[in-house]
């Protein structure tokens, strides 16, 4: 048999695309019941994000399956013309070494996010609650599991803030430290704001006020998060009992006058306030950042602590795939023997149904033994038994995965007289999973 993944993502289409192969999970469930409709494929695993659609399988042969695992996409998804061209097909080491970069977020359209993992487990668990694995995907996505989870405990590529929403909750821990007993007030009520409130609930902030022009679209935000909806023109009130103030929406003008903080701070009793302005165009005013006790900050530095952090990912990059050529070469040795296994079995187990038979006529002839004597008679015939194996095996092992491998199986079968379970090796050649060393 043969690995192989057929995907597309974030760097070979646009979302546009993506968006006609994105499948919820129950289509993915749906789609894997009709697996067996489809020649050649023994095993599979659909993974889809927002930003890529993989189909990992175990094919008969690599070649014949490009088609048709197009055609069992293309029956989930949506259609779109020359799809062809916006796919990758990767085949073996390849494979394996792709499923590690995705499992590891090196693959990510942001180095080091988190949720991709999440993601690759929960695709291997449909799949493996649907049947559609088996020894072999069981055993590579066990090992991707792993390898992304090593990589994030042994590397430092999931630290430090990479957005900006995350950038600005991480800098209020910084000025503030433990978020708990802070209250929160968010002014608008967009995508970034949002995000932002999701990131300070994470932390564990006290309350989240949550003021917007639009009262509705402030009250829908605030109950998201169990927090309190502000009317617009009441947020400097408000401003007098929060800790932190994050600003983000689309005004063409300041909404914070260093007039309205030089008010505020009397109010606050000598408690400090944060200010941090995530808006273009900005929504404080810059001599705002004067006033005793108000800290201000903008995009610009909150961008600068994103570039260096994303520096700081990219340098861990290199660890990460150090960690992965290192699992990539232990699971390849462990994938080159499956081939050989039901022979070693099956020979095995003649060897053994023989030593006992035997065992039994020789015991039956001596009715005085004691059983000490028994037990060194029988032990006797083990070691025998496994010394005569021990050469046979060994030569297996070394030709798996080269030009000798057949020569050695045609012998082992012939010698021992295997030819039961070698004809139907021989049916299933296409179907014999093979790796080798590059």
């Amino acid at each position: 048999m043969q690995l192989v993944v057929l995907g597309l993502n974030h760097k070979t289409a646009s979302v546009e695309v993506r968006e006609c192969f994105s499948f919820t999970e129950e289509q993915v469930k749906a789609a894997l019941k009709h697996l067996h409709e489809y020649d050649g494929i023994n095993e599979c695993v659909l993974l889809s994000t927002c930003n890529r659609t993989e189909m990992y399988a175990v094919v008969d042969d690599a070649e014949d399956a490009y088609p048709v695992m197009q055609q069992f996409l293309g029956r989930v998804a949506v259609h779109h013309d020359n799809i062809e061209k916006y796919f990758y097909y990767y085949t073996e080491e390849k494979c394996i070494d792709h499923l590690f970069r995705v499992s590891s977020s090196l693959d990510s359209l942001v180095i080091g996010e988190g949720q991709i993992l999440s993601q690759v487990k929960k695709a291997y668990s449909i799949a493996r609650d649907a049947e559609t694995t088996s020894t072999v995907l069981n055993t590579l996505f066990h090992r991707a599991i792993a390898v992304g989870k090593k990589v994030r405990t042994v590397t430092r590529i999931a630290h430090n803030a990479v957005s900006v929403s995350y950038a600005a909750v991480e800098l209020a821990k910084e000025v503030v430290g433990d978020l708990s007993n802070s209250n929160v007030l968010i002014l608008g009520a967009g995508e970034m704001s949002e995000l932002t409130a999701r990131h300070l609930v994470a932390n564990g902030v006290k309350t989240v006020f949550v003021s917007n022009r639009r009262f509705e679209r402030a009250e829908l935000l605030a109950r998201k998060f169990d927090g309190v909806a502000v009317p617009f023109e009441d947020f400097m009130k408000c401003a007098a009992k929060a800790d932190i103030i994050i600003t983000s929406t689309g005004a063409p003008h300041y909404l914070i006058r260093s007039w309205d903080a030089a008010h505020l701070m009397p109010k606050r009793q000598g408690k400090p306030i944060i200010l941090i302005d995530i808006a273009v165009p900005r929504d404080v005013e810059p001599e705002v950042a004067a006033i005793n006790g108000v800290s201000l900050y903008n995009i610009d530095d909150l961008e600068a602590v994103v570039e260096s952090n994303m520096r700081l990912r990219e340098q861990e990059v290199e660890a990460a795939e150090k960690i992965i050529a290192e699992e990539m070469s232990e699971l390849i040795n462990k994938f080159r023997y499956l081939s050989f296994r039901p022979i070693l079995a099956r020979l095995t187990n003649k060897a053994e149904q023989i030593r006992q038979r035997e065992l039994k006529r020789a015991l039956v002839k001596l009715t005085d033994i004691t059983p000490d004597e028994r037990k060194i008679i029988e032990n006797m015939s083990k070691m025998i038994i496994r010394k005569m194996l021990r050469d046979p095996m060994i030569r297996i092992n070394e030709a798996a995965c080269t030009d000798k491998e057949d020569y050695y199986l045609d012998a082992i079968c012939g010698l021992f007289k295997l030819e039961t379970i070698r004809e139907s090796k021989s049916r299933e050649k296409k179907s014999r999973y093979r790796y080798s060393r590059q």
